[in-house]
Formats: C-alpha cells, structure tokens, sequence
C-alpha cells in the first residue's frame, strides 16, 4: 500500500506577482524551489493565509533569487499581491518508508529570500 505524506513546503511566502493571462502554474524562485526539494512541473498545494483559499496547480521554475512567488491563470484569481502563502508538497511512499522521511520545510523572509 502507498499513503501520501508531507513531502516539503515553503512557509509563509510573499505573493509577489499575479497573472490572469497565464496557461496557469505557480512560479516559483528556483533557489526557493531547491532548497525546498521542488521540482519543476511538481503538484502543490496553496493555502493563502490572508484569506482561506486553497488550490492546488504545478511548479514552474522562476528566476533564481528574483524572489518570485506568482499565481498564474485562474489562480491569480485566489490571491493578490502581499498575500503569505504556504506551498505544500505531498509524495506518495509505503508506510515504512514514511516512518523514516524527514520532510523538507523553508522559512523565507519577508523578500521570500532564504535567511542565512
């Protein structure tokens, strides 16, 4: 049997940018993808802590170190520019293996910068 686990997430992002007229996705900073073990085209859950919204849609690198945090096509929709965002990651693993992962979770500042 395989359940689904927390994989990783990115805690408390800034939206920065909004874009209706997108195919859809959520863009993300790549050095924010990496050090959250992200992957491009990746399934994520967003939870806007501004107003309750949940979604879900697919990873698309952004550039690295802009600080990108982008909600494209009807997401854009969900949430504006400032909103604090929380994206989930989920993988799916046996049970023996669930008991042993470590998921991955990154803290940004308020820049969506890694601290140091």
């Amino acid at each position: 049997m395989w359940i689904q686990v927390f994989k990783s997430k990115i805690h408390r992002a800034t939206i920065t940018e909004a874009n209706l007229n997108y195919v859809g996705s959520i863009t993300i900073d790549e050095a924010l993808m990496e050090a959250a073990n992200l992957m491009e085209g990746e399934r994520v859950q967003i939870v806007n802590n501004n107003n309750g919204e949940r979604l879900e849609t697919y990873v698309i690198k952004g550039e690295r170190g802009s600080g990108i945090i982008c909600l494209n096509g009807a997401a854009a929709r969900r949430a504006e520019v400032g909103d604090i965002v929380i994206i989930i990651s989920y993988g799916f693993m046996t049970p023996e293996e669930a008991r042993e992962f470590k998921p991955t979770t990154v803290f940004p500042d308020e820049n969506n910068k890694i601290p140091s």
